[in-house]
């Protein structure tokens, strides 16, 4: 089973730092005449993501690596690995955070002061280049709802249950601190594309959280409806009187 654990490894640690990166400013140049280049750049997204998440699945399978080991279980409350302090810590932050999403997530449809703070914070956002992968027409929005489910449940898969697992398999002396940031770091690279800081430090960040909740709840089931939730969330503020043109005709 090693060796296949490792494939799996290598491919994280070169695929997305550095094909993402590189695919990625191959789309800006195409978004700009191509309208349809959100479409593709979308579906192979989804591809990208769950190639090497059917491998996992395979592995599972075929191998001695199995669903639970990879966190697929019924959340419970462990303090065993981060201790208590940390891990309700981390629980409260993650708690406040959720409930501003859902105040923000339903206030959109029901508040024109929410509304209107929401679509002027995203046109602040529009001079960022990363922003122009966030849809635009009905189709791309449609089509980036499969990008969050997409991303919410494999990138957990692929960062916290197997990366998190094979580590720890592979290096079982090793600080579990060691392990949670070495996977949080690749996930960071996994979003080379937004840039250093805005990319992969604060993706890297997220990510650490993200672990912590995962021992902490020994179980990746509530990270993947956090996730969605989180790529969801990145859609609104669209404003939908601006003109629904799949092309950016400038690139900062």
């Amino acid at each position: 089973m090693e060796i296949f654990l490792w494939i799996m490894i290598v491919f994280v640690l070169i695929y997305e730092p550095i094909y993402g990166y590189y695919d990625f400013q191959k789309f800006k140049v195409n978004v700009t005449t191509n309208p349809h280049a959100r479409e593709k750049y979308y579906i192979n997204s989804i591809v990208g993501l769950w190639a090497p998440t059917l491998y996992i699945i395979l592995l599972v399978l075929f191998t001695e690596l199995t669903f639970n080991q990879i966190g697929f279980t019924l959340p419970y409350i462990n303090t065993n690995v981060f201790g208590p302090i940390i891990t309700y810590t981390v629980f409260a932050l993650t708690g406040i955070y959720i409930l501003a999403i859902l105040y923000y997530m339903i206030g959109y449809h029901v508040s024109i002061n929410i509304r209107k703070k929401l679509i002027e914070a995203k046109n602040r956002e529009k001079e960022k280049s990363e922003y122009l992968a966030m849809p635009v027409s009905k189709r791309e929005k449609k089509l980036w709802n499969y990008v969050s489910i997409t991303a919410g449940l494999t990138e957990e898969i692929i960062y916290r249950g197997f990366l998190i697992f094979a580590f720890s398999y592979f290096f079982p002396n090793l600080s579990v601190w060691f392990v949670v940031i070495f996977a949080s770091l690749l996930f960071g690279l996994a979003h080379t594309y937004q840039g250093l800081l805005s990319g992969v430090l604060r993706t890297a960040i997220v990510g650490l959280i993200f672990s912590v909740l995962f021992m902490g709840l020994n179980s990746i089931i509530p990270l993947v409806l956090l996730h969605f939730l989180i790529d969801y969330m990145a859609k609104l503020g669209e404003d939908e009187n601006s003109i629904q043109d799949s092309r950016i005709t400038k690139i900062p």
